[in-house]
């Protein structure tokens, strides 16, 4: 997302006025814009509103079909705030995807900086009509948050995007939206406000993907602490985006549901969330009843449709006679 919308007095409405539940006053929300307007204030645009271009053949030294990796979403995804394209959270993902399965990688990135989830479509649309990537990797949620979009519009967003890209036959991993509370240039009460907004988003996102068949990551648990621990480290030149050791601390923790999507391994660690697979319920089965030929039976029209069993081998029983 962009350095200016992230901490736009959108964020102080939202959160305070609807996006998180909690009613405040008049003079709450005088101060919540006092607040927002300092965030943007100390923020402002060091890092310009494009990310570097990223894509092309990853590790081509492995040889064999390379990996299709596709990535949309927001700045995050799009790798804002990385100084070299081969930093970006795309590239980074890349290379640890090649390492692990021994196989080049190509990178493909539809994600834009300021992308809210209404906006995943186009970057869908956007690609050749015959692509499908091998799996697909979705980071965004912050600028829903920031602009009161409503929980249920960004997950069925999401749900669509998903459908979508599995009709491609493509396999998708979902990072949920970040913990803004780990924004430390947002002062409080609006930082946890936010906190508490981006939570209740990723908790939706991650509801949508595995509803829809897509893996999800909670990069609020599984990175979030590094960011919040080691912020200097973790933050780039604005202190809102990650910097290239946050981009390579996120494309790793992402890593296990991608190689879990491409097949490479069966299970998750904790944070991540395998999608679910719908239960076929046991059915008993019925023995094919072959009635007896003999002519004594076929003059008998008071059969009783129960001595053939059927009532007894059925879980349940209860079989209308007619229907037998």
């Amino acid at each position: 997302m962009s350095a200016t919308s992230k901490a736009r007095a959108a964020l102080a409405v939202a959160t305070a006025a609807g996006g998180v539940g909690v009613a405040v006053g008049y003079g709450g929300r005088s101060i919540l814009k006092r607040q927002a307007a300092t965030a943007r204030r100390l923020i402002g645009k060091p890092l310009g509103e494009e990310a570097l271009d990223a894509d092309k053949l990853y590790r081509k030294r492995y040889g064999g079909r390379p990996v299709e990796l596709l990535v949309l979403g927001d700045s995050i995804a799009a790798g804002l705030g990385a100084e070299v394209p081969g930093d970006t959270f795309g590239a980074r993902l890349a290379k640890h995807v090649a390492r692990s399965t021994e196989r080049p990688v190509r990178l493909r990135t539809g994600a834009r900086v300021g992308a809210e989830s209404s906006m995943l479509a186009e970057q869908v649309g956007a690609l050749p009509a015959t692509y499908a990537a091998d799996v697909a990797v979705i980071v965004v949620g912050g600028n829903d948050v920031t602009h009161r979009v409503p929980l249920a519009e960004s997950a069925r967003h999401l749900r669509e995007t998903i459908e979508a890209l599995t009709a491609r036959g493509t396999r998708v991993v979902v990072g949920t939206c970040p913990d803004l509370g780990a924004l430390r240039p947002v002062p409080q009460p609006l930082r946890s406000l936010g906190s508490r907004a981006s939570r209740q988003l990723a908790a939706a996102q991650r509801e949508a993907a595995l509803r829809a068949g897509a893996w999800a990551v909670s990069l609020a648990d599984v990175v979030g602490p590094f960011f919040i621990t080691n912020p200097d480290e973790m933050f780039s030149l604005d202190r809102f985006h990650p910097s290239a050791a946050g981009y390579k601390r996120t494309a790793k923790a992402v890593l296990p549901s991608v190689l879990a999507a491409l097949g490479e391994v069966d299970a998750v660690p904790f944070g991540h969330h395998a999608p679910e697979v719908p239960e076929v319920p046991d059915v008993p089965e019925v023995p094919e009843v072959v009635p007896e030929t003999r002519p004594h039976l076929r003059a008998m029209p008071d059969v009783d449709h129960d001595d053939w069993g059927i009532d007894d081998q059925v879980d349940g029983g209860g079989f209308d006679r007619r229907e037998a």
